[in-house]
């Protein structure tokens, strides 16, 4: 954990910060404008020397509506911080990238991007990673079905051959709800309605 002396030298030395909800670790809310500068300082002086993730929350009908995550660790403290920034634009979303800060920003801003549609301003090769280049869609947002969307296969000749789409997956009792409560092992998502499957229709 954050020391009770680092957690308020970081809230009193950044004017632009306010701290954030958080059961585990230090977690602060940081402007888009002064992430670069944050991050500078928490890696150079405070010592953050590992980005260990970057994803980030949509949180649908509010503004803004897109927030970027990242979590940062500090191997000479032992200690984690969560630094949060808002999008401004909620069309259009983007962000600074990390990437000069942080080589690992790379690959966690192009899935980020990828799946969420969040623009890392200053990547030095922003593209997708997982889907491929032409997909229209970003499939983590919120208003992008749970059974996905039909869409053409990316390859012409494939599709040509085979006569296939990419289908939208089988709900079979959805939606899936996961409990927050109780063992891991018993919060995995599990159909709303299972008294039907595919093979016994509703």
């Amino acid at each position: 954990m954050v020391s009770e002396i680092e957690r308020g030298e970081l809230l009193d030395r950044f004017t632009y910060l306010s701290e954030r909800e958080s059961s585990d670790h230090l977690a602060v809310n940081c402007p888009s404008e002064q992430l670069i500068e944050f991050c500078t300082e928490l890696r150079d002086k405070y010592q953050y020397d590992i980005l260990l993730d970057v994803t980030a929350i949509d949180w649908d009908v509010t503004t803004p509506r897109f927030t970027g995550i990242y979590h940062l660790y500090s191997t000479v403290k032992k200690t984690y911080i969560r630094v949060a920034s808002d999008c401004e634009d909620n069309i259009k979303p983007t962000l600074p990238s990390l990437v000069p800060l942080y080589a690992a920003a790379d690959w966690h801003e192009r899935e980020t991007y990828d799946l969420m549609g969040i623009v890392y301003e200053g990547h030095p090769n922003l593209r997708r990673i997982l889907m491929w280049d032409s997909y229209p869609y970003h499939p983590l947002r919120k208003d992008f079905p749970l059974a996905g969307i039909e869409t053409p296969l990316p390859a012409e000749d494939v599709a040509e051959q085979t006569n296939l789409k990419v289908a939208a997956a089988p709900m079979m009792g959805g939606p899936f709800v996961s409990s927050g409560d109780g063992k891991m092992s018993q919060t995995e998502p599990k159909a709303k309605d299972e008294s039907w499957n595919e093979e016994k229709r509703k």
